[in-house]
């Protein structure tokens, strides 16, 4: 049997009606969360702050997106409660806040990411075989976004003879083609002419197998660290998020970005937009139909 409305959510979803010209699906997505805390907790308005707290574990489940969904309809009620003097107190407060976003990894400029290729290359000109697998392992990081996983299990096979793309494995066992660039390509056929033969890796580990993500952290702090940069700063995960920040400002459209760096969620690469407001202020002051010179 479905419980009475409570006149005072009424009374706030008729304010957002007439005062905000909240449409009709908006009205029942507010509804549907605010009967569910109900369920919960009882009569919303007289719920206490010790009532608001038990949302922490009756919402410990969602999505953050859902659970600030929630909390903001919640938050605006009590709001409105207030502010026409149903209540003397905004118990909101105690609502339960959303996990926070993953922080994005540490950002390099383009001078730095010059300076890496800079030693990089110094080093590949004396033709050693380690000096060239360093440039290839740089070219495939920045210049093709690959994880660190990715890269030091890149088997032989997904390198073709005619194409300028590689073949990569992602998580879940996703496959996906990610262009090289010539110097990549450059760079990957110069390591493969020089490499041992034998083995089924594109960067084979002496001990067999193929190179570790450890000793691809260790080399990239070395080469930081000969390029005059802070090692703490460089990671394979740094030059993917390069890459994809570098990407963005050059103009590439977020889904295009999207199945260059395998992401399953649109999602997951939108974290990666807020490093380009700059760019997206200047695109519509400059682009827009109402934009002044």
């Amino acid at each position: 049997m479905k419980s009475k409305p409570e006149p005072a959510v009424e009374s706030f979803l008729a304010m957002l009606a007439a005062q905000r010209g909240a449409a009709a699906n908006t009205l029942a997505a507010y509804r549907r969360d605010l009967a569910g805390a109900a369920e919960q907790i009882g009569a919303l308005a007289a719920a206490s702050r010790e009532d608001i707290g038990r949302l922490s574990a009756a919402w410990a489940e969602l999505a953050p997106s859902s659970l600030a969904r929630k909390a903001s309809a919640l938050r605006q009620f009590y709001g409105f409660l207030v502010d026409e003097g149903l209540r003397s107190d905004d118990p909101s407060p105690a609502l339960p806040r959303p996990r926070a976003r993953r922080p994005l990894p540490r950002l390099l400029g383009h001078e730095e990411i010059a300076a890496l290729f800079f030693t990089a290359e110094e080093d590949a000109r004396s033709g050693t075989p380690e000096g060239l697998r360093m440039l290839a392992l740089l070219e495939l990081l920045y210049g093709s976004g690959l994880r660190a996983t990715e890269l030091v299990s890149l088997p032989l096979n997904a390198v073709p003879r005619d194409a300028p793309f590689l073949t990569i494995s992602g998580k879940g066992g996703t496959q996906r083609m990610v262009p090289v660039s010539a110097w990549a390509t450059r760079a990957l056929t110069d390591w493969l002419g020089a490499r041992e033969r034998g083995g089924r890796f594109v960067f084979p580990s002496p001990r067999g197998g193929h190179l570790s993500r450890v000793r691809l952290f260790q080399l990239l702090r070395d080469l930081a660290l000969r390029a005059g940069l802070d090692p703490e700063k460089v990671s394979p995960h740094v030059l993917r998020h390069a890459f994809a920040t570098h990407l963005l400002e050059g103009g590439a459209d977020l889904r295009v970005l999207q199945t260059l760096l395998g992401h399953a969620d649109i999602a997951t690469t939108q974290i990666y937009t807020h490093v380009d407001a700059a760019r997206l202020v200047t695109l519509v002051n400059q682009r827009h139909p109402l934009a002044r010179s």
